[in-house]
Formats: C-alpha cells, sequence, structure tokens
C-alpha cells in the first residue's frame, strides 16, 4: 500500500462485520474512500507562555515495552534513547500492505525479544539484540476460508496474547509460539489488546469491549458503544489504570468501566459539533487514550481533544484539535500530531498551546498534491520523534518543536515507533522490522 491509498482510505465498518471474510482475491476493501487530511488548521500558541520553558523528567530507561502504547495507562513518560541513533538490523515480520492486507499494530518488545504481527495474521518473535527470527506462526483458523488482517500483539507475565481480524484473541506460549487458548469475539479486532491483572480487554470493530480471562480466555464480561456504519482502519486499544478501563470507540463514545464487572462510571463524546465535510463528521477516536495522574486525554479524527477528569468524568479542559493518534503525555505537557501534520505542544493543566510546528503536509506543497502521512510521536532522549510515508524519522526539540535532525528509514511508515532498552524499533508498511541504537 503506498501512501495515496493511505490518505484516501476511509473503511466502512458495520458492512465488514459481515463481509469481513472474502475469498474474492480480485474484491478490493470495501467502503467509500475520502481524504483522511483535515481541514486547514492554525494553531496560534498563547502568548502569555512564551517566555515558559518546556521542561521535562529525566529521561530513564525502559527495559520492555510489552503493551500497545508501552504499558496499560499508555503513559510511558520519558524514555531514554542515545542522541545519535543508526539502523542495527532489520528483518521482514511476514505480508506486507496491500489492497488486501494492512498492517495496523506497533511491535511488543519483551523479554529480549519483539514481537509483531504483519498484514496477514502472522505474528513473529525476533531476537532484539541481532534481528534473528526465532519463530513464525499463522494464526488463521484452521479451514478458514477467505482472508484477513488486523488485531496486534500484547505481552504479560509470560504470555503472548494476539487479537486478528478473524475475530478471536489468542494466548501464545512465547518461546514457541503454540496457541495456550483461543477465544471467539464475534467480530473482526482491529487493534491489539490490552492487558492487566489478569484481564485482557480487546475492542472489536462493532465497538464492542471484549473483557477476557488471561487464564483461559473465557469471556467476563462486555460492554457495547453505539454501532458506527464508518470509521478509520485500525482502532484504539482501551486504557486500564487499577481499577477502571477506558475503551473508546469509533463512534467518538469514550467510557469510564469497572475492570471487574463492565459498569459504566461515566461516558463522553468526541464527536464534532461542527460537520462541515465528510471528514470532521468522522467522529472515530483513532489513537489510544491516556491515563496519567488522575486524568483521561484522548482526541478524536473529527476534532476535539479533551483530558477528563478519571474519577469524576468531568473536562477539565478541550481543544480544536483533530487527530488519529495517540497523544503522548509527559510532566506538564501533552504532546500530539494533528491531522493536517502539526505537531502541538499544550499544557496539561489547561490545554493551552506552548508551540506547534508544521511539517510537510505534500509532496507537492504548491499543488497541495501527492499528500504525506506522518506517525507518532514518541519521545524519547529529549526530543520527539515521528515517521512518515515518504521514509524519513525526523526528530523535534520537545522545547520548541524545531526539527534537530533526520534520517531515511527503509520504506512507508504508518504507525509511530516504540523505545526499550536505549533502542528505537519501527515497523514499516511492508512488515519490515527495525532497531535503531
Amino acid at each position: 500500500m503506498n501512501r495515496r491509498q493511505f490518505a484516501a482510505l476511509l473503511l466502512s465498518l458495520t458492512p465488514a462485520a459481515c463481509d469481513w471474510l472474502s475469498g474474492d482475491k480480485k474484491q478490493p476493501l470495501p467502503g467509500e474512500r475520502i481524504s483522511v487530511l483535515g481541514l486547514d488548521t492554525t494553531f496560534d500558541p498563547d502568548p502569555q507562555l512564551a517566555s515558559t520553558p518546556v521542561t521535562l523528567p529525566p529521561a530513564a530507561t525502559n527495559a520492555d515495552w510489552p503493551e500497545p502504547g508501552g504499558n496499560p495507562a499508555h503513559a510511558m513518560g520519558h524514555p531514554a534513547l542515545p542522541e545519535r541513533i543508526a539502523r542495527a538490523w532489520e528483518t521482514s515480520v511476514g505480508e506486507g500492505a496491500s489492497r488486501r492486507t494492512r498492517v495496523l499494530s506497533q511491535p511488543v518488545i519483551a523479554g529480549g525479544r519483539a514481537f509483531a504481527t504483519d498484514g496477514g495474521v502472522q505474528v513473529s518473535a525476533v531476537d532484539v539484540s541481532n534481528g534473528g527470527r526465532i519463530w513464525q506462526v499463522d494464526l488463521k483458523p484452521e479451514g478458514m476460508r477467505g482472508n484477513a488482517f488486523g488485531g496486534g500483539p500484547s505481552f504479560w507475565k509470560d504470555r503472548l496474547y494476539v487479537s486478528t481480524g478473524y475475530a478471536q484473541v489468542l494466548a501464545l506460549d512465547p518461546a514457541d509460539g503454540k496457541v495456550i487458548w483461543r477465544q471467539n469475539v464475534g467480530a473482526p479486532v482491529h487493534s491489539a489488546p490490552t492487558v492487566a491483572d489478569g484481564r485482557l480487554f480487546a475492542v472489536t470493530i462493532e465497538n464492542e469491549l471484549n473483557a477476557l480471562s488471561t487464564d483461559d480466555g473465557r469471556k467476563l464480561w462486555s460492554h457495547n458503544g453505539i454501532p458506527e456504519p464508518a470509521g478509520l482502519l485500525g482502532g484504539a486499544s482501551p486504557a486500564v489504570e487499577a481499577e477502571t478501563v477506558i475503551a473508546a470507540y469509533t463512534s467518538g463514545e469514550i467510557f469510564a468501566l469497572r475492570v471487574e464487572n463492565g459498569r459504566a462510571v461515566w461516558s463522553d463524546s468526541l464527536a464534532s459539533v461542527r460537520n462541515v465535510n465528510a471528514v470532521s463528521g468522522l467522529a472515530d477516536i483513532r489513537g489510544r487514550p491516556v491515563i496519567d495522574h488522575g486524568r483521561v486525554f484522548a482526541v478524536s479524527h473529527s476534532g476535539r481533544m479533551a483530558a477528563i477528569d478519571l474519577r469524576s468524568g468531568e473536562r477539565v479542559w478541550e481543544q480544536e484539535i483533530a487527530s488519529s493518534h495517540s497523544p503522548w503525555v509527559v510532566g506538564d505537557y501533552v504532546f500530539v500530531l494533528a491531522n493536517d501534520n502539526a505537531v502541538v505542544c499544550l499544557t496539561r493543566n489547561d490545554g493551552k498551546i506552548r508551540w506547534a510546528h508544521q511539517l510537510q503536509r505534500y509532496e507537492d506543497e504548491k499543488a497541495k498534491s501527492d499528500p504525506i502521512r506522518w506517525a507518532g510521536p514518541v519521545l524519547g532522549g529529549n526530543r520527539l520523534i515521528v515517521l512518515s510515508s515518504l521514509g524519513e524519522m525526523a526528530s523535534l526539540s520537545a522545547e520548541n518543536g524545531q526539527p534537530v535532525g533526520s534520517q531515511s528509514i527503509s520504506g512507508e511508515a504508518f504507525l509511530g515507533p516504540v523505545i526499550a532498552g536505549n533502542t528505537l524499533y519501527l515497523l514499516t508498511d511492508d512488515a519490515n522490522l527495525s532497531a535503531y541504537r
């Protein structure tokens, strides 16, 4: 899949519940295609913050990145990363993206291994020291016809958990990839599961959150959001902290639920109140919500970003920012990559804009043709790192957003990188996994 296909990609989700397995190899993915780039937006820094320095907590080495977002709350703080990094190795983990397949989830890192899913339903284990493949398994159910894609990996307590587009969640032995249990969840899952304290949480394309036991995969409870007929490919893995799980749906809804029984504590919606075109009407929350120090940070594709009190559900602040990427929350600041390719730094307490930096939007800026897609950011070693569909890794100063470095990567990237053990890992759209250290 090239960047033109990606920039124009919109998948109809509700019909996909019936059509997600097709044996016709010539049939393209269903749904209307529209541009996912938003309207031209100007992010004006608050002049009262001009003299306020952006200070970050000290960088610290995290040995692993075992779950989507790094941990169940999706708040990784400030990972350590060397000032200069170079590619140490690269290896293929399977089938890349195409008209019938999609690479939708970042790798996870645990116990000296990287685990990654490809554009289909293969999952691989790779030695992080040299990139050597340890094992690779195909998770397609026996006797199943047709093709599926999506889902992703998550690691917790010596088990690897993987969701798939075949409407299943599986537990694997990380040593050899053998299946320990397999559970059907009724509809395809296009995001990686979140695992915490013996419970696994996975959201299907029908906006159903399933809570499963990590012991044997039995269903503990489920919760349903409003079905949404259209949404972006992929999904937002739930965020978990203590007794609360935050589910974000393609309808723009956010629910705070009790982890033990799924009872709703509060709900909110980040659907746009101004649907000026098809893009702004797409309420999908594609980026993972973040829980940090008693607040939930989330952003929708339709242009609403909010900080919400975890306990009460009250809005602390709101900004008109559209994004399909996860916010990065650290210290007193929140960083987010907007849909029009601007990286924005906001104050954590009140959501005021400290700085904004516009990344390249088009290959031909004058003609506004051939849109470029960026992914991220991840904070590492005092800089923000983003990847592009042009095959570029760019670094921005966390202090002011100015570029501080750039280097080429081996292919188009539509997923942000992850950091573990002073190493940056990225998965390109052709399913090549790379390590930079």
